[in-house]
């Protein structure tokens, strides 16, 4: 699974103050000004055009703005996404491989901007309200890049909190991702989001 579709997990979390009554984009917006980390446990399946579906990873989160994440694949196998805020890696265990870049190259206009940025929201996307839909209020964000590498991020919030992000990308495919489990503002050790590249692994440097 692509990068930019993992990091899709950009809006875990959101601000406990808000009123029911709020629109999703009301919410997504005191989020970016109120929640400066997180953390909670994800499962994520992505469907093709057909609606065939891969198997469902299931792991945990954490971010702190700006620009540090771990997004931590469990099962059924292992990958870790995490960042410091300069440098990203994804470490895969089953290929003996990890890929570095830069965190400004990989989140660019992604989803992820949302949850690890600090300016405005509107830069990056235009934000359409939707209608309510399986108990959650909607928002849809379209990235104003044209090679954001997706169509377009649905975020549906229930009190106040993300419950699940709905992202389509160029090919047809979509990405759901479900959260639970989420601790607004904790305090998170520095190490969280540190990371050494195994012994004996390779080591990609994406330019």
């Amino acid at each position: 699974m692509k990068i930019r579709q993992i990091l899709a997990a950009a809006v875990m979390a959101a601000s406990p103050v808000l009123a029911w009554s709020a629109s999703g984009a009301e919410q997504l917006r005191d989020f970016v000004k109120s929640v400066q980390s997180a953390s909670g446990s994800f499962s994520q399946q992505a469907t093709d055009r057909q609606g065939a579906g891969k198997p469902a990873q299931t792991g945990e989160f954490s971010f702190q703005r700006p620009g540090k994440f771990k997004w931590d694949v469990r099962k059924p196998y292992e990958q870790l996404i995490i960042s410091d805020g300069q440098r990203l890696y994804q470490y895969d265990p089953d290929l003996a491989q990890v890929t570095e870049r830069n965190v400004d190259q990989s989140i660019g206009a992604s989803p992820a901007a949302i949850l690890f940025g600090s300016g405005a929201i509107e830069d990056a996307f235009e934000l359409q309200d939707l209608p309510p839909r399986d108990g959650l209020e909607w928002l849809r964000a379209k990235p104003r890049s044209a090679d954001a590498g997706f169509t377009h991020v649905e975020i549906g919030f229930k009190d106040s909190m993300p419950q699940r992000i709905d992202l389509l990308d160029s090919f047809g495919q979509t990405t759901r991702i479900s959260l639970t489990g989420i601790r607004a503002n904790p305090k998170l050790d520095a190490a969280t989001f540190t990371f050494t590249p195994p012994a004996g692994v390779d080591v990609v440097k994406m330019q």
